[in-house]
């Protein structure tokens, strides 16, 4: 895998867990947590609910879904 590719997916997989442990937050909240253009954040996000990982409740929300999900390492 390319490094590139394996970056992209420890940061989808640390987005996930920071919506997960909190519950709801913004995109803004994401922007800041993890320093990354906001765009950025919307291509993480687009594909976490397109796994159905999260959903958003209304616009710039988003929470997780009930969908089961084993983490690795």
């Amino acid at each position: 895998m390319k490094p590139s590719t394996n970056r992209m997916l420890t940061r989808i997989k640390s987005v996930y867990m920071f919506i997960y442990e909190r519950g709801t937050v913004t995109t803004q909240q994401l922007v800041d947590e993890f320093g990354i253009t906001p765009r950025t954040i919307q291509r993480d996000l687009n594909v976490l609910a397109y796994n159905d990982l999260i959903h958003s409740p209304c616009r710039g929300k988003w929470t997780p879904t009930k969908k089961k999900v084993k983490l690795s390492s």
